[in-house]
């Protein structure tokens, strides 16, 4: 039978259902759906381990049989000769199934299976981590023999075995399911866990402690503890390196695998569960935070099928210590006689008030509010600096950052609402990655990404960066080499190319097939790492123009989509409304009620500039890591400046940080765990989320109310539901004239001298931020930072794979082992942004693009 479903124009095709009888009811379903899935459209239960519905299909459990008949040639049904198992075959026409509810054969069948799995598993439910929420437990009383026939010892194994720091094993519960490696395998890509030997033997392998530097692993606060317990090498060879390797924990259906930062801290009975959206990059990706008596114990993936699915990273779920750090701020302070000491919110407000209309009038007062907020706080922020401090000199992006970039995301981001979506990348023939490294600074837009490229689309990714990295490999991408601040020549040939047009002599390497880019529904993904590459942000617009392929922009940190909306940026207001336009102004100045002042105002490094000059009179920042803005020095300097000058600096923030030990006053605010709100993710959708716990700490927003307030100005931002009802009121898009891009000024390429390299860089995943502090196991499972370069690179250095090397500027230096690098440019050397011990932009005072010295100091081995 033949349906046509109603579907939109550009999914016209029909949908062939396939009728077959289950327990007794004739159903009708997709034709290819397996018969455990078809059951459960029809709300039959069969009880599953090895299933998993964005697994592919294994049958490794066997506890999912079912008794099938089939019609023959001529139509006369016969059973097979043995129970089958559901979570493999597909249903087909004229089958009859009957499940354990309507056949004594698969019900026994299932019990046996049952029987065979329990007959070594431990009776360790009272102290196992899965006990109160395991489907083995669930299904031994549903589905399986109410006594045991078994009277030998069980088997048992030391344990338990150390897969990482993180992640441990407890073999002798493991019923070899296989989801864990399917998932590593299918979906993450790092067979970092794999089955081996045979039966009795048969065990899960691990990594080889080596390859990372397991054994002397420090996190930003110490020595990491190794767990306790011995683990057998995987056998593949292949070396432990997911950031995914959480997601094997929650999907494992008996308590063989636990997080070492879990086990043995709480039953699942005893925990209360909030729903909410992790705070650690731009995907907006569903968590559930689970806690007791205000204590958050775990976090574990929430299921959204738009954006995560079922999967989060590693950081998302282990890094949530930060929150209840020991230098939580929870009260007010201020500076009386050069030292900060407690204050009553009271007192904190009046003296934060004072000292900002003093500074207003002596200059006027920088805004840095950074990138972590929400879309409540961003607005807040936006609306506190051009009301109550009557100043465009707000800017969120405590990074490298351009007024090209600026542009950009006036024109292409703010107002444009979703656009590409996580389900585009899955459909999409082609992707093109631009100052982007989709596993590192995008969790799960790599594994969408690699979702398309093992799916039925196919998704060719393309990568235009200093070297293949080991994602892309996984996503069977193709590498477009660039040396750090050559995207633009990239991205113009490309686009001269696929548009039929004539390539220069000089341009980039045509040999590699792109075509792909050029195909309807290709899309182009941009990285903030662009605003270091003069011209790249013009170029990507032009490649977008000339092949029809979507563009989007996908920032690193959670609130920084959010930040463009709401308008942090010296000339842009919300909604993607140009400062320099007197109607934007005056639409969002009738909606604020007040005049909003209209000469375009600095970026975060003419803020800093103007603070160490004396042309501002003082600042306030949140949520602000001096250490992570291009001159760091330069920063602390300027805020240093204005304290001697008598300037005034106000702080929010959630735990101590080099901005706080020099603000005058400090206000703490609300960590995501304690507070509701939204973060508006790449995509364009707004991800809200509530309070987990309760708590008295405030949100930026009603800080910011409240000192608005003693400023005179009334931000309607009291509560969530007002700050809501004000974002509403300048939420629409900008109709007007759009801003132009144009390209900053394109600087000559470096001439490399003897001994000397060009920089590229980026922050992986898991490094020394502070988002990371207190996850001890998690800081043990983080790349040890390397300096990559090519084979030609490191002969010209006579530096062999392994040895230790000094890369150095005048301002300083790192020292790293090197690895030697296939499939890099030449001339260029990369270092890790901001991980332990190789703090780039503190260390070198450099950044991608720029010059650095590299010095051989031996073998590292």
């Amino acid at each position: 039978m033949t349906v046509t479903t109603n579907t939109s124009s550009t999914e016209a095709a029909p949908v062939e259902l396939v009728t077959f009888t289950i327990d007794g009811t004739e159903v009708s379903v997709p034709k290819g759906t397996l018969i455990i899935r078809a059951a459960e459209q029809a709300g039959i239960q069969i009880p599953r381990f090895c299933d998993h519905p964005l697994l592919a299909p294994a049958g490794a459990c066997r506890q999912c049989l079912v008794e099938v008949a089939m019609p023959d040639r001529e139509g006369n049904v016969r059973p097979m000769p043995k129970p089958q198992a559901s979570c493999t075959m597909t249903v087909a026409p004229g089958m009859v199934v009957k499940t354990q509810h309507t056949s004594a054969a698969a019900d026994k069948a299932q019990q046996g299976v049952m029987e065979l799995l329990l007959m070594n598993h431990p009776l360790d439910c009272p102290v196992c981590d899965k006990g109160g929420e395991c489907p083995l437990q669930n299904q031994a009383m549903s589905n399986g023999r109410p006594e045991t026939r078994f009277v030998d010892v069980k088997r048992t194994f030391p344990k338990p075995i150390a897969l990482s720091t993180q992640i441990l094993l407890d073999r002798e519960r493991c019923v070899l399911c296989q989801r864990c490696t399917r998932f590593s395998e299918e979906i993450a890509g790092d067979a970092f866990i794999a089955l081996q030997d045979r039966g009795a033997h048969q065990q899960i392998g691990r990594y080889d402690e080596d390859v990372l530097g397991f054994a002397g692993a420090e996190s930003s606060t110490g020595p990491v503890d190794r767990p306790v317990g011995e683990a057998t090498t995987d056998t593949s060879g292949r070396p432990f390196s997911s950031y995914y390797s959480g997601n094997t924990v929650q999907i494992c259906p008996v308590g063989a695998l636990t997080g070492a930062g879990y086990r043995f801290r709480s039953r699942p009975f005893d925990l209360v569960s909030s729903e909410s959206i992790a705070e650690h990059d731009s995907c907006g990706s569903a968590i559930r935070i689970d806690h007791r008596r205000g204590q958050v114990l775990r976090r574990l993936s929430g299921e959204d099928p738009v954006v995560n699915e079922e999967w989060i990273t590693d950081k998302d779920r282990f890094a949530f210590t930060w929150q209840t750090a020991p230098d939580r701020v929870t009260t007010p302070l201020v500076r009386e006689d050069g030292e900060l000491r407690p204050a009553s919110w009271v007192e904190a407000l009046e003296i934060a008030a004072a000292g900002l209309a003093a500074a207003r009038e002596h200059g006027g007062v920088g805004v840095l509010p950074g990138g972590r907020l929400t879309v409540e706080d961003a607005y807040a922020w936006s609306r506190f600096a051009r009301t109550a401090l009557g100043t465009n000199d707000v800017d969120q992006r405590v990074r490298v950052h351009s007024a090209e970039e600026a542009a950009f995301l006036a024109r292409a981001v703010a107002g444009s609402g979703v656009g590409v979506t996580f389900g585009d990348l899955e459909k999409a023939p082609a992707v093109l990655l631009v100052g982007l490294e989709a596993e590192e600074e995008a969790g799960i837009t790599y594994l969408r990404l690699r979702k398309g490229a093992r799916g039925k689309a196919r998704t060719k990714v393309f990568s235009i960066a200093p070297y293949a990295t080991r994602g892309l490999t996984r996503l069977d991408g193709t590498l477009l080499p660039a040396a750090p601040g050559t995207e633009a020549e990239w991205l113009t040939s490309l686009s001269t190319s696929l548009a039929g047009g004539l390539l220069p002599a000089d341009a980039p390497s045509s040999d590699i097939d792109t075509s792909a880019l050029a195909q309807p529904g290709a899309v182009i993904l941009v990285g903030e790492r662009l605003a270091g590459s003069p011209g790249a942000y013009t170029a990507a617009l032009g490649l977008a123009d000339a092949t029809g392929a979507r563009l989007a922009w996908v920032p690193r940190r959670a609130g920084e989509r959010g930040g463009v909306e709401a308008g942090l940026l010296p000339d842009l207001l919300p909604g993607g409304r140009p400062v320099a336009d007197a109607a934007a102004r005056s639409q969002v100045g009738q909606a604020w009620g007040a005049e909003l002042p209209a000469t375009p105002g600095r970026d975060t490094a003419g803020i800093l500039a103007a603070l160490a000059s004396g042309a501002l009179g003082g600042a306030v920042l949140g949520g602000v890591e001096l250490a992570d803005l291009p001159d760091p020095a330069a920063a602390r300097s300027a805020l240093d400046a204005t304290k001697e000058r008598g300037g005034f600096v106000v702080s929010l923030e959630v735990r101590a940080t080099e901005v706080t030990e020099r603000a005058d006053v400090v206000l703490p605010v609300a960590p995501p765990v304690e507070r509701a709100g939204s973060y508006w993710n790449w995509e364009g959708r707004v991800r809200s989320f509530g309070a987990a716990l309760e708590s008295s700490a405030l949100p930026d927003h009603r800080v910011l109310h409240v000192l608005a307030q003693q400023l005179g100005v009334d931000l309607q931002a009291a509560s969530p539901a007002e700050a809501h009802l004000a974002i509403a009121l300048v939420r629409g898009a900008w109709e007007g004239e759009q801003v132009t891009v144009q390209s900053d000024v394109l600087a000559a390429p470096p001439t490399v001298g003897p001994g000397q390299a060009v920089l590229a860089t980026w922050r992986l995943q898991l490094d020394a931020g502070s988002g990371q502090d207190g996850e001890q196991f998690l800081a043990g499972t983080a790349k040890r930072p390397l300096a990559r370069m090519s084979t030609a690179t490191a002969a010209g250095f006579g530096v062999s794979d392994g040895a230790v090397v000094t890369v150095s500027t005048p301002h300083g230096s790192v020292t790293v082992p090197a690895a030697v690098t296939e499939s890099m440019v030449d001339g260029v050397v990369w270092l890790p942004l901001a991980s332990a011990g190789c703090r780039v932009h503190d260390a070198l005072g450099a950044s991608a693009g720029d010059l650095v010295t590299v010095t051989p100091e031996g073998d590292a081995r």
